[in-house]
């Protein structure tokens, strides 16, 4: 018998819930109707005036499972419903900046940044919060003989890149009018600086 659960509460009825299809009951020589109308005349004998109410749940026939269990979850009984459907993965909100695997993490999914994007990425953060000129990016993550090597006015164009993938948290990489650029972390942004020293880290 199921306690009450607090003293301000009271049991007003039951349900009960029956596994059983129309093929096993008419092999027992009998149908879900009879069975029905047997269980409410045990309760009228039992408990005069008694309203009763009879819901019945289908299913497809290729449906796997217990009968039991179809039944539950097709009347959505709550206990069911939170047991036996396949949980929904939690989609959690932020980003993730992961130093040792070289890769960012945006709501779940990695975030396509190229090698030199995160290099450009990974040299702001650990300057959180210093507004680091385009010279200096520039002479530290390329080399003067790189044929891609840009210059102060392009570098806009690998920060705007790299803002578009890190959307939408592109803020996190400001721009510094006249000067240049800066990583503002918020708390949505989660750093993993992994194990070991970064070369870059002076």
């Amino acid at each position: 018998m199921p306690e009450t659960p607090d003293n301000s509460a009271s049991i007003r009825g039951f349900a009960l819930y029956i596994g059983l299809d129309e093929v096993a009951a008419a092999a027992s020589g009998t149908t879900i109707g009879e069975i029905v109308d047997s269980l409410r005349n045990v309760i009228e004998r039992t408990v005069p005036g008694t309203e009763t109410h009879a819901a019945v749940a289908y299913a497809p026939a290729a449906q796997r499972g217990k009968n039991l269990d179809i039944v539950r979850l097709a009347l959505r009984e709550p206990r069911a419903v939170a047991e036996l459907l396949p949980k929904k993965p939690v989609k959690t909100s932020g980003v993730t900046i992961d130093f040792s695997r070289k890769r960012v993490v945006i709501n779940d999914d990695v975030a396509p940044l190229t090698y030199k994007e995160f290099e450009l990425l990974q040299y702001l953060v650990l300057r959180e919060g210093v507004t680091v000129e385009r010279g200096a990016i520039i002479d530290t993550l390329w080399a003067a003989s790189d044929v891609d090597r840009p210059n102060s006015r392009t570098i806009d164009v690998h920060v705007r890149r790299l803002r578009a993938k890190l959307e939408p948290f592109d803020d996190i990489v400001r721009t510094v009018r006249g000067i240049g650029y800066r990583f503002d972390r918020h708390a949505d942004v989660a750093i993993d600086y992994g194990t070991g020293r970064s070369p870059d880290l002076f």
